[in-house]
């Protein structure tokens, strides 16, 4: 996996589709992240987004409103950035 790879047309659907969440709060969080970054969405920063919807609904809201901050198999770079980048598009 390379950090500057774009992930293509087909993965970005998939991504979409699998971030679909339960609670209303992620999901403007999720569409905000997709509005301003789904051109530009790199293969690592994917991957960050699959582990963060591996989340509760709760717990995921918990890190978006920084209630939380990652911890655990979450602490690591892929996560980080892209937790990052749905932070800042509140």
């Amino acid at each position: 996996m390379n950090a500057e790879t774009l992930i293509d047309e087909r993965a970005l659907s998939k991504l979409r589709w699998r971030c679909r969440r339960g609670l209303l709060e992620n999901d403007i969080f999720i569409d905000r992240f997709f509005n301003r970054f789904a051109n530009s969405l790199t293969e690592i920063q994917a991957e960050g987004l699959r582990v963060l919807m591996d989340l509760s609904d709760n717990d995921l809201l918990d890190l978006l409103l920084r209630r939380k901050e990652p911890e655990g198999e979450l602490d690591r770079p892929d996560v980080l950035e892209t937790l990052g980048m749905l932070r800042i598009i509140q």
